[in-house]
């Protein structure tokens, strides 16, 4: 390999113009021939460098609407040629291939093209056939060429030309990076044909993400972690207003809180709370000030250090309630003028603004690790309403507990298992989560509303009169029994369970109403 490469011919040709000012003044001190197409080739000539058109050079037209210019024996004979390998060498001669030691290229916009809704066939000539193929040619014979696929890149390379050349370890670097690139975009073409198709698991699974930052530490501070962002409203494109960088447990957490907001009804201002990726309050209310509050008292002890996320614009008086305690960040669509001033205030706060809700039913997959393998599904967009549950007991629900156990479903989705959610007039009132057993979340739920009465100065815990509802089926009657005792009226769950008729004489003898969704949402 080459210690260091002065590069004599560069073949240059960019979607992304930014930044080209910056190449071409590495380029122009150097004795180097500049190949290029379009224009790429104006704008380079425009800002001072001799260029070649790429047809010249191989001697054959750009045909076929551009689809065909650089897929030639002289491009890639010029980028694949080992120039320490003699039978290399007299091909190159023979065939009057010149050596190309310098490639700069960026893709068609596919990914943009995508993005922005425009038609199939549109999308289709987005497509990169001639980039790929070059900068996979110049990547592979890395020890040969230095393959640049940024803008971001140009500053790096100027510093080496400066300096002498462009070094071993620089072009190894710059070819991991291309082949990055290159297999990043063929992800991207292959899961919108796949997405077109209406295929959910396709036979080889491809997924890519641009690495938006990397974190001081994972889960813990042994373990390395980087996030990697992807387009459309969510954690990954919100702007952080203010506020230290964000951990791997803040966005994990922050993505969690965001998530369960939107997947609430869009129609009322509502909040929630997160600590660990589990909530520990969820309300709706006439304002974001009046959610937080109702949300807060479910368990003001965990509340301290959350997450909290809004649906709606934050302003100054949710922004003065939501500061009453110390949150690690808060996420929300927008946050008018007078709410951001309050949250300068607390300047270790985060504050995220999305610009939107993330759009909820939409096609995704749901990526685990396992060892050796990965586990992979669509994500629960699963979601009831009341035309979709089943009144199984004697007693219907009434209005108010309907409206409060399609709410509490809705929640449960977004707890961890065994999870159950009481819930009374638009707020939890108790949480149990990630029990090993469903009656144990029953009473870890009942047990957090007491606390919650006693803090709040309550005569009794609000589970009294409250609807409770269960993540899978009850296996037994207890953990009813277990909500009973803790006062809910009406209980929400799947149910499917081979005692189903077992819970529903308990549910009739306690003269609880109980309705069936026929759903299931563990969360593990």
């Amino acid at each position: 390999m080459t210690d260091v490469l002065v590069p004599r011919r560069a073949l240059i040709s960019v979607s992304d113009k930014s930044h080209l000012d910056t190449l071409a003044a590495a380029l122009k001190p150097l004795d180097i021939e500049v190949l290029s197409t379009g224009g790429t080739a104006k704008a380079l000539s425009d800002l001072g460098l001799t260029v070649k058109e790429v047809a010249d050079h191989t001697g054959f037209p750009e045909m076929m609407d551009g689809r065909v210019k650089t897929l030639h024996p002289k491009i890639h004979g010029g980028l694949l040629a080992l120039r320490d390998e003699g039978s290399h060498v007299e091909a190159m001669e023979a065939h009057a291939i010149g050596p190309i030691d310098l490639l700069v290229v960026n893709l068609y916009p596919f990914e943009e093209t995508v993005a922005r809704g425009a038609p199939w066939d549109d999308v289709i000539e987005n497509i990169d056939i001639g980039g790929p193929a070059m900068i996979r040619s110049a990547a592979k014979n890395h020890a040969h060429v230095a393959v640049v696929t940024s803008p971001d890149d140009y500053a790096g390379l100027a510093q080496e030309l400066a300096q002498g050349g462009i070094t071993a370890d620089m072009r190894r670097r710059l070819a991991a990076k291309a082949f990055s690139r290159t297999a990043s975009y063929d992800s991207a073409i292959s899961g919108y044909f796949n997405a077109e198709l209406g295929t959910a698991l396709p036979e080889r699974l491809t997924a890519a993400g641009a690495r938006g930052e990397l974190l001081r530490y994972g889960e813990n501070p042994h373990q390395e972690a980087a996030f990697y962002a992807s387009t459309g409203p969510s954690i990954a494109s919100a702007e952080q207003v203010q506020g230290k960088a964000l951990s791997f447990n803040n966005l994990n957490d922050t993505d969690a809180a965001f998530s369960l907001v939107c997947d609430l009804d869009v129609e009322t201002p509502a909040v929630a709370i997160i600590k660990h990726a589990n909530p520990c309050g969820v309300a709706m209310g006439a304002s974001v000030a009046e959610a937080y509050q109702k949300a807060f008292e479910c368990d003001q002890v965990s509340a301290f250090g959350g997450i909290i996320a809004a649906n709606r614009t934050i302003d100054a008086a949710s922004a003065e309630a939501i500061t009453g305690i110390f949150p690690e960040v808060v996420i929300a669509p927008a946050a008018d003028d007078a709410a951001k001033a309050v949250f300068a205030k607390k300047k270790n706060l985060r504050l995220l603004l999305t610009g939107g809700l993330m759009e909820q039913g939409a096609a995704g997959l749901n990526i685990r690790s396992l060892a050796g393998g990965l586990l992979v599904q669509t994500q629960d967009t699963g979601r009831i309403t009341q035309s979709d549950v089943r009144v199984v007991t004697k007693r219907a629900p009434a209005d108010a507990e309907m409206a409060d156990m399609i709410l509490a479903f809705r929640i449960a989705k977004h707890v961890k298992s065994n999870a159950i959610i009481y819930v009374k007039d638009g707020a939890t009132v108790g949480i149990g989560a990630g029990q090993m057993s469903r009656v144990d979340s029953s009473r870890i739920a009942a047990r957090k509303a007491v606390d919650a009465a006693e803090a709040l100065g309550l005569e009794s815990p609000r589970t009294q009169g409250s609807v409770v509802a269960s993540d899978a089926f009850f296996p037994f009657a207890d953990g009813l029994l277990a909500a009973a005792e803790a006062g809910a009226t009406a209980i929400i769950q799947p149910g499917g369970s081979m005692r189903d008729d077992e819970v529903i004489a308990a549910a009739d003898d306690a003269g609880l109403a109980m309705v069936f969704t026929g759903m299931r949402h563990f969360r593990h």
